[in-house]
């Protein structure tokens, strides 16, 4: 657990992590894969899905954080998959949409691929930013290098820097510095299960100069 001014992250591995706030409640973003020490909580409060493939939607992961209060927070093409899940609300998103669950603001970004097929625009898969402890935490979801991310006005921003579906270690660290600029921290993600290593992780530490940058341990 990395504690960052009374906010928790915890790195689930790959995109996937659990953020806590001082209002004490429980964010997922794409659990995936996640460790026997993670399985069975059952604590989320919110639980944002970026996009449809296997690896940011697994069923099997969500059904180890989600409850009947839980509010998914959700890309339109994921909810297909979700129908028959027990939550206390189901919410599909779009770019441009903007929501408040649990007092706390949710704004919904593109993300997508500039140079590879994997993320088409067209398909609206999506980035989250939220806000907790007064706080603007993004989370990217699987993108290249996109002009939407000069308007995010982050603190603390989590991207991927492994390559081949996502940004490279010299392209995400080039979005930090270029376009996110965050105020206070950069995370990398997106790393250490399907493809990318922990070099790329600390290629992006090395190569950020616009805030101070932390590789988290996957718990």
């Amino acid at each position: 657990m990395f504690d960052y001014e009374g906010i928790q992250f915890h790195w689930m591995g790959h995109d996937g992590f659990q953020i806590i706030g001082d209002n004490k409640k429980t964010i997922y973003i794409d659990p995936f894969q996640l460790q026997k020490a993670q399985q069975n909580k059952n604590d989320a409060d919110i639980l944002l899905l970026s996009h449809n493939h296997f690896d940011h939607l697994s069923i099997e992961d969500l059904k180890h954080v989600i409850n009947p209060n839980t509010t998914i927070v959700a890309a339109k093409e994921c909810i297909e998959q979700l129908k028959g899940i027990e939550v206390k609300e189901l919410k599909g998103v779009r770019p441009g949409d903007k929501l408040e669950i649990e007092d706390i603001p949710i704004e919904i970004i593109h993300a997508y691929n500039t140079n590879k097929k994997f993320h088409p625009k067209d398909d609206e898969k999506v980035g989250f930013i939220f806000t907790i402890t007064n706080q603007r935490i993004y989370h990217t979801g699987d993108t290249d290098i996109i002009p939407e991310m000069k308007s995010v006005n982050a603190d603390i921003a989590l991207v991927p820097v492994s390559g081949t579906y996502v940004m490279t270690s010299d392209e995400a660290a080039q979005a930090v510095n270029d376009l996110i600029k965050p105020r206070k921290l950069a995370i990398p993600m997106h790393y250490g299960s399907i493809v990318g290593t922990e070099e790329d992780a600390e290629r992006f530490r090395q190569l950020v100069k616009v805030c101070e940058t932390k590789i988290l341990d996957r718990e």
